[in-house]
């Protein structure tokens, strides 16, 4: 049962201060927010503002993923692990990282985030080296096919394959089948929620657990949080849309499919636990938290956390963010009790 959760240091904040009237003062400089920013975060925000916030769903999709590599430099060290190696599962690229020569290790299964367009194993290095170390877990990375050279349905049906086959060849890793995980941060959030339903709608398996960070679970992008938060947080609302309409194409399509737009979602009951993670300025926030409501609603036993004074992509930041550092203790110890 999710209760479980209840050793963690984790609660929703259900009501929020508000610090400043928007009906005053229009501008972000105006309302100068970077002032309730973390101090690291607050650096980076306030050096994407004076360099003109520039937009990657400008550039070109080559210099998009070189940008998204480039910046785990501000990942922060990661342990060591006892084995890493690349193995294939039906033709799917997985990596799998081992903390200890230890067998029957639960399984965490990892779906990188990146828009749909970007990401792999090289952006994510960090998180699941120490995700593994901290949950005593095996951790296993799906590289899927990446937009626009592979469109909808390609990464769903990769990470789903994927999933089948960890699930069945794990024990070769020293793995426990028994107990699997999975954790997906934005488009992986979206990609691992997508697989979990398809999973339980086919009646196969489920997860043990869901953790999903920063979900990216609405294409059309509709929320407050998209209008508050989606010009002055590095990661714009215009490029996380421009990540659904290169996999997906346009608006029709990406309201009409239900697997892209899981909000519309009315099959959740009878999914596992899940526990989602939000940022206070992330244009995703209020999806995120729509769908922790969504999920209780139908009758899943969930919990959200909202980090405060944070942008989406902040769990990758842990080189210069203090939350970004605890948000992966927390979810190895939700994955651990």
């Amino acid at each position: 049962m999710f209760n479980q959760y209840h050793k963690l240091p984790l609660f929703l904040y259900t009501v929020l201060c508000v610090r400043l009237s928007s009906r005053a003062l229009n501008t972000f400089e105006e309302l100068n927010m970077t002032n309730y920013l973390e101090r690291g975060i607050k650096e980076l925000v306030e050096e994407f503002i004076s360099s003109g916030k520039p937009c990657p769903s400008k550039q070109t999709i080559s210099e998009r993923r070189a940008g998204y590599l480039s910046s785990t430099v501000l990942a922060g060290s990661s342990p060591e692990m006892a084995d890493e190696f690349v193995d294939e599962l039906d033709g799917i690229q997985v990596k799998v990282y081992k903390p200890s020569d230890k067998i029957d290790l639960p399984i965490t299964i990892y779906f990188h985030g990146g828009c749909f367009i970007s990401g792999g194993f090289e952006t994510h290095e960090a998180q699941l080296r120490q995700l593994a170390h901290l949950s005593e877990t095996i951790v296993v990375c799906i590289k899927y096919r990446l937009a626009p050279e592979h469109a909808y349905p390609s990464a769903h049906d990769d990470v789903f394959q994927a999933a089948l086959g960890i699930k069945e060849h794990g024990h070769k890793y020293g793995g426990d089948t028994e107990h699997v995980f999975f954790v997906g941060d934005s488009a992986g959030a979206q990609l691992a929620l997508a697989t979990a339903l398809r999973l339980k709608n086919k009646k196969l398996w489920l997860p043990e657990k869901q953790i999903l960070i920063y979900p990216m679970v609405d294409p059309l992008g509709v929320s407050d949080s998209y209008q508050k938060n989606g010009t002055d947080f590095i990661i714009t609302a215009q490029m996380l849309l421009s990540g659904f309409q290169l996999y997906a194409g346009e608006s029709e399509r990406l309201a009409s499919e239900k697997e892209l737009n899981l909000l519309a979602r009315k099959d959740l009951q009878g999914l596992p636990p899940t526990l989602i993670i939000t940022a206070e300025y992330d244009p995703l926030r209020d999806e995120g938290e729509q769908l922790y409501r969504l999920l209780l609603s139908q009758g899943v036993d969930a919990y959200c956390e909202r980090y405060l004074g944070v942008i989406h992509g902040f769990y990758q930041l842990s080189g210069v963010s203090e939350s970004a550092r605890r948000c992966i203790r927390n979810i190895a110890n939700a994955i651990k009790n």
